[in-house]
């Protein structure tokens, strides 16, 4: 337990009906007795109380006064939450009298889940899952992290972790108690039991990248020649005017994201530059990112203008099966346009000032992302980088166990596997990946 008392607001920044603030430590209920000058109260119970300033006695708020003793508390400290009229004034009074309180200071960001995680109250998985959780922009993204949250993942890796305890207390013995009377095959049951770990991990890794890139989102670049309806699209899907519009060919010169939710998925379509040659230097350069973009996005729109007659071949010829190809201006030639077989990837016609098949476009997008981001039922999806290495460390690690030809070698490996799956719920060897979990937090959290 630290000796230090934090305290922050947990709430969000800006004027509220409701703000929180969040102590935790050894001085906690001094603290609270201090401020309301009443004992205190019952332990989870929201209790009314008048706040004031220890210094001089005057009022600083009217509110509700928690008291959580611990261990049985979010930090497994001492916890008082403050629940007080949300302006700003009224949270920087109440934190100054804080700050005056003897070994009591401002939490740093991430402070109470890493007090959480010290004292064995989350695991590593647990409090990611909690960052994602506070990050959740989607329904699909919120599900997902309130799945690890619950624990959904450690119990996963912790399983296997426990199992490969187990078998390395089996090599053990086959080094240590060689002259006893244990079963004749003992390393060769151990073996098939690190085949089935090295199996089960290998099918759970190979998702996709599912989880992560639920987390991340599913990416969509606008790509094809200026002057096509770019920028009109992607305002069109945006409900909003988040690209500037002009007959002019080459308004947009970089890379324009926008953020959406399309179907409960989360999704990021990035207009880009026009696709064609320019003597321009600002103009090739946005035509090289768009080029770039293009290619790293999960799914393109290729558009192009239905007056134009002919599309662009050089395009054309970059169109993947997944991709999808848009006439836009179908309004301006007369009847539903013509769309031409490009081998497999998805057309439509549209028109993006009419709304014509608008909605049609919408629906196949969404489609397209749930099918990259729905998560299979079974076990609870990979969802950081950091998971799958370590899970890679470990499938090494079996890997050499499973060829080592004596039992030294193969304990010794069996050890380095369960320190790879320890390191993702923290069981052993984090210090270097604990301040980077806990930077994702913001202050009072």
């Amino acid at each position: 337990m630290s000796s230090e008392t934090i305290f922050a607001p947990s709430s969000g920044r800006g004027a509220a009906g409701l703000a929180v603030i969040r102590i935790s430590g050894p001085a906690s209920a001094d603290i609270l007795r201090t401020l309301t000058g009443k004992p205190l109260p019952s332990p989870r119970y929201a209790t009314r109380a008048s706040l004031c300033d220890p210094q001089d006695y005057e009022a600083l708020d009217d509110g509700l006064v928690l008291w959580f003793p611990g261990p049985a508390s979010f930090t497994g400290e001492d916890i008082v939450e403050l629940h007080l009229h949300g302006g700003r004034a009224t949270v920087e009074a109440v934190c100054d009298a804080l700050g005056r309180f003897e070994n009591c200071r401002f939490a740093e960001p991430g402070e109470f889940s890493r007090r959480a995680f010290d004292n064995e109250k989350l695991d590593l998985t647990e409090i990611e899952g909690l960052a994602d959780l506070i990050a959740a922009e989607t329904e699909a993204q919120r599900k997902q992290a309130l799945q690890q949250l619950s624990g959904g993942i450690g119990e996963i890796y912790e399983a296997w972790r426990d199992e490969l305890l187990r078998l390395l207390a089996h090599a053990e013995a086959a080094i240590d108690f060689a002259e006893e009377d244990l079963p004749e095959n003992l390393l060769e049951q151990t073996k098939h039991n690190i085949l089935g770990i090295s199996n089960s991990i290998t099918r759970y890794i190979e998702d996709n990248r599912r989880g992560e890139r639920l987390r991340d989102g599913f990416h969509i670049a606008i790509a094809g020649p200026p002057n096509a309806g770019k920028s009109s699209l992607l305002n069109e899907l945006a409900r909003r005017d988040v690209a500037i519009v002009s007959e002019q060919a080459g308004t947009t010169r970089d890379v324009i994201e926008v953020r959406l939710d399309l179907g409960g998925f989360p999704v990021t379509i990035a207009d880009t530059a026009g696709i064609g040659s320019t003597s321009d230097i600002v103009e090739a350069e946005g035509v090289r990112r768009a080029k770039d973009r293009a290619q790293i996005s999960d799914l393109t729109i290729y558009v192009f203008d239905a007056t134009a007659g002919e599309a662009d071949e050089e395009i054309l010829a970059a169109v993947k099966e997944e991709d999808v190809v848009v006439f836009n201006k179908v309004d301006l030639v007369g009847g539903d346009g013509v769309v031409p077989d490009l081998g497999g990837a998805w057309s439509i016609s549209i028109s993006v000032r009419t709304g014509y098949q608008i909605d049609h476009l919408i629906n196949h997008l969404t489609k397209q992302a749930g099918e990259a981001l729905t998560v299979t039922a079974g076990l609870p999806p990979l969802t950081r980088l950091r998971h799958r290495e370590a899970l890679q460390d470990c499938q090494l690690a079996l890997g050499r166990a499973l060829g080592a030809g004596e039992a030294e070698l193969m304990t010794e490996d069996l050890r380095l596997s369960t320190r790879a799956l320890g390191r993702i719920t923290g069981r052993v060897d984090v210090e270097d990946v604990l301040d980077l979990i806990f930077s994702e937090f913001c202050i009072g959290k």
